[in-house]
């Protein structure tokens, strides 16, 4: 258990309390080191590849790219998903193979293709280093460093990084009438209407707060040749079961006009692409979600309406998710926002 100040981390408008694992209580020593951990590149084999890199605050917490490229260059096979309200997914990674953020942080550190490290050389990395083993000290109470502790503190710190207070926040749960566009109004109410958008039966917005995911596994025709096969079979690789095929993990739509290009293959550029996906009801294949079919009733202005809502999802970064100011400098991706 971690020792030092307890935090409670502070939530925006339309967000609920974060869940918090009973054997990894925030406090501010395992959120500062954690933090330290995101941003450094010593944690990949190389040096050149941190947390960060991929998944970068300047780019909503993803990268910019398609595909997102680690150590000596190689190129991965999915999407970088964006890092924002992580804390509040069932299941981590665009397949839900990890059932928590501390476990999803073990991943990219031992893929040859990102970081390309093993866990092993991670603790060496962070025992070898003097600053490492006080802050350790610090916030678990030993110079003894494990992976557990690593990924517990990377945990913690993902954690704290949870956007809500958007202008959709203040105009609906603030009760702030002028916070929304009349444009993003009507778009919402495309977005909730079962006979329009019907967006909102994955994308969820509950009385309360708007987490803008069902946490469950969707096949949305993306990805599928003209014979509905998959490059990529997404949670059937993880569930061996038929009826997963080519089904990937619904996604936050918070600050999703800062994380583009989209999907889990990167496959479309811009918001208007994505709204057209949905419009021509994806990839006919023989997995196809039952609520995905064609909504090419939708007039130009009413696509129009959508894409302005979800524009109206961005909400602020919380304070200190930025690097340290001795690590400002860690290569992060540049890609140009669309």
């Amino acid at each position: 258990m971690p020792i030092g100040k307890p935090v409670k981390i502070k939530v925006p408008l339309g967000l609920p309390p974060v869940p918090i694992p009973p054997d990894n209580p925030p406090t501010e020593e395992t959120i500062a080191l954690g933090r330290r951990l995101y941003y450094d590149p010593g944690l990949s084999v190389d040096g050149t590849i941190s947390c960060a890199t991929c998944h970068a605050p300047n780019l909503g917490f993803g990268d910019g790219k398609a595909l997102s490229n680690g150590v000596d260059g190689k190129l991965g096979t999915r999407s970088a998903p964006t890092v924002v309200n992580a804390a509040y997914n069932t299941l981590q990674f665009w397949d839900g193979r990890s059932a928590s953020l501390e476990k999803q942080a073990e991943g990219p550190m031992a893929n040859p293709v990102e970081m390309g490290h093993t866990l092993e050389g991670v603790v060496t990395f962070a025992q070898s280093d003097r600053a490492y083993r006080e802050l350790f000290l610090k916030a678990w109470g030993t110079e003894q460093i494990t992976i557990d502790l690593v990924t517990k503190s990377i945990a913690s710190f993902e954690r704290t990084v949870v956007i809500g207070n958007s202008p959709f926040d203040r105009f609906y749960y603030g009760g702030d009438k002028k916070a929304l566009s009349l444009a993003a109004q009507r778009g919402l109410k495309l977005f909730l209407n079962p006979k329009k958008g019907n967006c909102s039966v994955c994308h969820v917005i509950g009385k309360k707060y708007a987490l803008f995911t069902d946490n469950k596994f969707h096949n949305i025709g993306v990805g599928a040749d003209t014979s509905g096969n998959f490059a990529d079979v997404g949670l059937y690789g993880q569930s061996k079961n038929t009826a997963d095929m080519g089904a990937f993990k619904t996604p936050t739509l918070r600050n999703i006009a800062e994380t583009a290009p989209y999907m889990h293959d990167g496959s479309q550029a811009t918001l208007k692409d994505v709204v057209d996906h949905y419009v021509g009801g994806g990839t006919s294949n023989p997995h196809l979600d039952k609520e995905i079919h064609a909504l090419d009733f939708l007039t130009f202005d009413e696509r129009s309406d959508l894409k302005a809502f979800l524009e109206s999802l961005t909400g602020t970064l919380p304070a200190n998710v930025d690097p340290p100011a001795d690590l400002s400098s860690v290569k992060m991706q540049t890609a140009e926002k669309q």
